[in-house]
């Protein structure tokens, strides 16, 4: 009998599971097989099958492309400056709304931080093109207290700090949900006993709270870098211009406009799986360092 209610639980659980096998079947592991292109002159009218192989040349073409050096350049810039900047903001977040008493206010703030999550990033690229461009709103008024303006949307010495700071305003309250939800995994009973102790908030926080979201500080910290070639292809799309091509263009971007306008599919093919490579590389040797230094890994 027992044997039976267990087949039966563990039926219900696969087909609960079901969709989400399928999906990543469908949409992960079956598009793997399309990567064979990037050893193919590939052409969309003799297919897979039919198209010539090259062996390694698409990847010889990529390095010998002197604009895809600056590429590769700008963004590991744009990923540092993520990294040092917009890593750390959702657990600063989720730390000061931890310390708020008032549970009304608290879920306000809440509220207010992560919404913006929520919007497309052409509403928000149209919303910050119209504060910060020459004409814009933040120009407007510092025209009128007599401050010279400044174009921070074409302007290349500013172009990366403004896609840093948009992307930390839209996604730090996102993520900040999870630091929150390993708050309240933490023992109540081990900040009442630093309190018996004597230890302030601030030592709680360093010596408690910290400690306590060190594993999930590694984890995000982990998989962020194993996607430090990647980058928010929708925001740069909605704020890159002429202007500040050089200092803004990056990789996904790139592929995107050799890719599907000009149609090198190879070519962008073998880009992809270079990032990949890059960023398995990554991942597996800081996880590597993190599990010696630190005790705490992915796997």
């Amino acid at each position: 009998m027992f044997r039976k209610v267990c087949q039966k639980d563990a039926v219900i659980l696969f087909l609960i599971a079901l969709p989400g096998i399928l999906h990543f079947l469908v949409f992960n592991y079956i598009p793997l097989g399309g990567n064979i292109i990037a050893f193919q002159k590939y052409s969309i009218f003799d297919g897979i099958v039919k198209s010539p192989w090259v062996g390694l040349d698409n990847f010889k073409m990529m390095f010998s492309i002197r604009e895809f050096y600056q590429i590769l350049e700008n963004t590991l810039i744009l990923s540092f400056l993520s990294i040092v900047f917009g890593f750390p903001a959702p657990l600063v977040l989720a730390l000061l709304l931890n310390e708020m008493r008032r549970m009304w206010l608290k879920r306000s703030v809440q509220t207010l931080l992560y919404l913006p999550h929520f919007l497309s990033w052409v509403i928000v690229g149209g919303i910050f093109i119209n504060l910060l461009s020459l004409d814009g709103f933040l120009n407007t008024i510092l025209s009128s207290i007599g401050a010279a303006p400044k174009d921070f949307i074409t302007n290349p010495d500013t172009f990366r700090g403004m896609l840093v700071s948009v992307g930390i305003w839209k996604e730090a309250g996102w993520g900040m949900i999870i630091y929150l939800a390993a708050l309240a995994g933490i023992n109540p009973n081990l900040y009442e006993a630093a309190m018996v102790d004597g230890a302030g908030r601030w030592r709680q926080m360093w010596s408690i709270t910290l400690p306590s979201l060190m594993p999930a500080i590694i984890v995000l910290f982990l998989l962020r870098v194993g996607s430090v070639l990647d980058t928010n292809v929708e925001q740069v799309l909605i704020f890159i211009n002429p202007l500040v091509r050089p200092v803004g263009e990056v990789i996904d971007t790139y592929v995107y406009r050799i890719g599907l306008l000009g149609a090198q599919f190879s070519l962008t093919t073998a880009i992809g799986i270079f990032k990949s490579v890059i960023g398995l590389l990554l991942i597996v040797g800081v996880n590597y360092l993190s599990k010696k230094s630190t005790g705490e890994s992915i796997y």
